[in-house]
């Protein structure tokens, strides 16, 4: 049964509920001038591109298309570029709330397709503790994600103690994965932005949390990371160089080992687009580390990715492992 744990997904209820009362959330559904395509514009003055017509599809066209592709089950979880963390007090927590209460319903809908993971009302620990609490127990939800900035400010150098010590009582795991909502000057052009900064912001905020001591702090608590990692597997070894020869403290460094010796304790989902890089993930890490993942359904998706494992060279004993062993060993709630 394989099962892609890196899919996407807007449910219809959230634009209808901003069409109505976009102001509660402090958030506009706006159409752009001569064109069908909406966007959301959030009254702090960030404003997203369109949204992708295959994030807003259907359920049913998403489970033709997920079928299509060999996929039996996707674990949804939101577009990370509309998770508003500048967003604050009770608009927050009922803008999370509405997101995960949406993707909850679509998945007790359809049980045999999809699954969903929690977002929060992040930096504030303690709500997003409370909604990860929540989603888990009360909407079913498998896991949690987090963007790998919040706001611009990587995960590890935030107080988020509260929440992690949440996953980790609940038994969940939490998927970082980039956002970049406008692009940076110098990836503006050239499709920059989703091939060198989204990895580059996967690889920041996974080294923040470990320099941070957050997986010594929480040795029970799972994190999957997007795009094969971002360039942590490929970076280790200019990550240990700089763990023995700089200054921890000045650095505020406090992790209890180099930075390669917490590969194989972090999760990575397949989507690299090349038999030889999965191949060297899959030697680095481990195969028991690996998740098949799409990225259904932005530009860079994984339209093959049983192909893809195939390719790499991955027997079958070996697909159905990343495919569905791995999954369920991650996911420990999915039934």
């Amino acid at each position: 049964m394989p099962i892609d744990v890196h899919a996407h997904y807007v449910p219809r209820k959230i634009l209808d509920t901003l069409e109505r009362e976009g102001k509660r959330y402090g958030i506009d559904l706006v159409e752009l001038p001569g064109t069908c395509q909406r966007c959301l514009q959030f009254d702090y003055g960030l404003k997203i591109r369109p949204f992708f017509p295959g994030l807003v599809q259907t359920p049913a066209e998403r489970i033709d298309a997920m079928h299509a592709m060999g996929v039996d089950r996707q674990l949804l979880s939101l577009w990370c570029d509309i998770f508003g963390y500048r967003l604050r007090g009770e608009q927050a927590i009922a803008w999370h709330r509405l997101m995960n209460d949406s993707l909850a319903e679509l998945a007790h809908a359809h049980p045999e397709g999809f699954s969903w993971l929690a977002s929060g009302p992040l930096p504030d620990a303690a709500a997003a503790a409370r909604e990860l609490e929540r989603a888990v127990r009360s909407g079913g939800a498998v896991g949690a994600i987090i963007a790998a900035n919040i706001d611009g400010v990587n995960p590890g150098d935030l107080p988020l103690h509260e929440y992690w010590a949440a996953a980790a009582e609940l038994g969940v795991p939490i998927f970082i994965h980039p956002a970049q909502a406008v692009p940076l000057p110098r990836t503006e052009h050239y499709g920059l932005a989703t091939t060198v900064q989204y990895t580059f912001d996967t690889t920041l905020a996974i080294g923040s949390l470990i320099g941070a001591g957050v997986l010594d702090r929480y040795p029970q608590l799972d994190f999957l990371l997007a795009h094969g990692g971002g360039l942590l597997p490929w970076l280790s070894g200019r990550f240990d160089i700089m763990y023995a020869r700089m200054d921890h403290a000045q650095q505020h460094y406090v992790a209890k080992a180099p930075p390669s010796a917490y590969l194989r304790r972090l999760w990575y989902d397949t989507i690299l687009h090349e038999a030889e890089a999965l191949r060297y993930l899959a030697r680095r890490v481990g195969v028991e580390r690996l998740v098949l993942g799409t990225d259904d359904p932005f530009p860079p998706m994984d339209k093959d990715p049983l192909g893809s494992l195939r390719n790499a060279g991955f027997d079958a004993g070996g697909i159905a492992r990343i495919a569905d062993v791995n999954p369920r060993a991650l996911f420990r709630r999915l039934s």
